[in-house]
């Protein structure tokens, strides 16, 4: 489950953001996770409480986006979801496309008290 070494590469990257910026207390962190990326975000969830002991996030809430997988159709041009029609263009039937969205993994918020 490599999602336990992310989330620990995020919350350095969010407590090194915190002290340049002078924040001592953060009550939510917000991730925006795509369908598509490496990241499990149920994964993510699970391995929070462990990634965030004994840091400034330990006390902090973690909400988790899903974002999209789309795809656009080379077909037709079509954009859909690449998972829900699983693969396949529901306007031409093309199994033919182009991600445009659905593999991103960033911070999005985070929220100070």
């Amino acid at each position: 489950m490599h999602e336990v070494g992310v989330m620990i590469e995020v919350v350095q990257t969010v407590e090194n953001f915190a002290r340049r910026n002078g924040v001592t207390k953060i009550e939510t962190l917000v991730l925006q996770v795509g369908e598509l990326s490496a990241m499990i975000p149920r994964y993510l969830e699970a391995c929070y409480p462990a990634a965030v002991e004994g840091t400034m996030l330990q006390d902090t809430n973690l909400k988790i986006e899903v974002l999209p997988g789309n795809g656009i159709c080379k077909a037709c041009n079509k954009v859909f979801n690449i998972i829900a029609n699983n693969s396949t263009c529901p306007n031409c039937g093309s199994r033919h496309w182009e991600v445009l969205c659905g593999k991103e993994f960033m911070i999005k918020e985070i929220v100070a008290c």
